[in-house]
């Protein structure tokens, strides 16, 4: 009986251990195929990142003929070594980041061996009591300096890894000539591997399929401004939509775009940095004004943050009474979609870096839409309704109005920078079937078939006195 049990007990486990065993096969072949379809789709989002990691052995290959050949490994022994490391922290993704940390490490390098070799030439003068009290005081006093100089924002930002390599060589070079009395040789052996690993990175990553952080940088500010102007385009029909109107099937991803341009500074900073250490490639020339594209970067993440509470009302639920809906949904509606019409064109003009010349009668609409919401809001349009209901109502278009000022701003940085940078003029006449379509997406927007706005001109000399609202004439524009 006992070993009836003790079977029936044993094959009991077995079956339990069957049990959990079993579906480990078919887990580990779905964990697999999870990671290739996982690395597969990084690749396809950005291709350049597979020809990256290709640059990245293939540089690794050339400097490892240090070794591998005879004579190249004679001449520079264990010291090759520095050229597989400088190629292994030097090799970044783009042109920019690539020669910057290139030109720090070869900089700080030559000039920490030559202070190095002098300290040790200085120290030795002393005896071999003073030497390494020597050789410690001028480590402290240069480790101390470095460091203390790497907390200055300008250096920071641009040379602080070359800081840290000054630090690292002079004290190798400094520390390690007290025992070894070769110390010209050893500074020229590293000194010289560096700047070849440092030239064949620099060389690489301009040569085969480069990289331009400027391109990335014009890129993303040109992605924000048309994230903005989507959302605005679409915030108009999304806003005074009533429960009676058909419920929109069409994908509403655009009302989200926004929170990426929140957090772009950092990465825009970044861009900016390394492309500030690009020669001038393509259609960007020596010296070009990135600091203009921060600043367009800037006003966007500005106008992001007024979307941002205006999104807060559209998700709320909230639906402004019949009465005051009536009065300010058509001019509201075409603020919204002209502003977001100007910033899409805003956009176009600068990633194909044209003069924004297309974007202008968007502004000047917007702004004339502006003025009318100005002159309802104190004319009063509340009538008998809640006042607290009126307040809300009143917000979301103060905020509208505020983003068709910060829209102007864009404006005005854009055409500052297509001045600095000399970008092309372009034709701005707007071709019939251009202009049809604005037509189409205001009547799409808008549910009355005209709005009749007076738009106010000052004359010349009224210009000149600053008194811009000497009127001189009054057209009647119909959109």
């Amino acid at each position: 009986m006992e070993m009836e049990s003790a079977s029936h007990e044993k094959a009991g486990l077995l079956t339990r251990l069957w049990t959990c065993l079993k579906p480990l096969p078919g887990k580990l072949v779905s964990k697999v195929a999870g990671v290739a379809r996982k690395i597969k789709k990084l690749g396809q989002d950005d291709p350049r990142r597979v020809i990256h990691s290709l640059k990245v052995g293939l540089a690794l290959t050339l400097i490892s003929l240090f070794y591998y050949s005879r004579a190249l490994y004679k001449g520079f022994g264990d010291s090759a070594m520095w050229a597989v490391m400088t190629v292994v922290v030097v090799l970044e993704f783009s042109v920019g980041a690539t020669l910057g940390k290139g030109l720090n490490r070869g900089l700080a390098t030559l000039l920490a061996g030559a202070l190095g070799v002098g300290v040790h030439h200085l120290a030795s003068l002393s005896g071999g009591i003073g030497e390494p009290m020597l050789l410690g005081f001028f480590v402290f006093l240069q480790a101390a300096a470095s460091t203390f100089a790497r907390f200055c924002p300008g250096i920071k930002a641009r040379y602080d890894y070359g800081c840290l390599i000054f630090i690292l060589t002079f004290c190798l070079v400094s520390v390690a000539g007290y025992r070894d009395r070769e110390i010209l040789e050893l500074a020229h052996k590293r000194i010289s591997t560096i700047l070849i690993g440092g030239a064949t990175c620099v060389i690489i990553t301009i040569v085969v399929c480069p990289v331009w952080a400027g391109e990335d940088l014009q890129n993303l500010v040109a992605l924000n401004l048309e994230k903005i102007g989507n959302y605005l385009e679409g915030f108009g029909g999304e806003y005074f939509r009533t429960s009676e109107d058909e419920e929109c099937k069409d994908d509403k991803s655009f009302l989200q775009g926004y929170i990426s341009v929140l957090n772009s500074k950092g990465s825009e900073e970044s861009l900016e940095n390394f492309a500030r250490w690009e020669p001038g490639h393509g259609r960007f020339r020596f010296r070009h004004p990135w600091k203009q594209y921060l600043k367009i970067g800037n006003l966007t993440r500005q106008c992001a943050y007024r979307i941002e509470a205006l999104n807060g009302y559209l998700n709320s639920g909230f639906q402004a009474p019949t009465e005051i809906r009536s009065k300010i949904k058509d001019v509201c509606t075409m603020m919204s979609l002209e502003s977001g019409m100007a910033l899409n064109e805003l956009a176009l003009a600068v990633k194909k870096m044209t003069r924004p010349t297309s974007a202008d009668p968007h502004i000047e609409k917007s702004e004339t839409a502006a003025k009318t919401l100005k002159t309802l809001l104190k004319s009063g349009i509340s009538g008998d309704t809640d006042f607290l209901e009126v307040i809300k109502v009143a917000t979301v278009a103060s905020l509208l109005i505020d983003v068709t000022n910060c829209t102007q701003k864009i404006a005005e940085s854009v055409h500052e920078l297509a001045s600095i940078a000399h970008f092309k003029s372009v034709d701005p006449t707007v071709s019939p079937e251009k202009s049809q379509l604005s037509q189409v997406k205001l009547a799409a927007k808008v549910d009355c078939p005209q709005v009749s706005i007076t738009v106010r001109e000052s004359s010349p000399s009224s210009k000149e006195s600053g008194n811009s609202l000497a009127p001189t004439a009054v057209p009647r524009v119909v959109l």
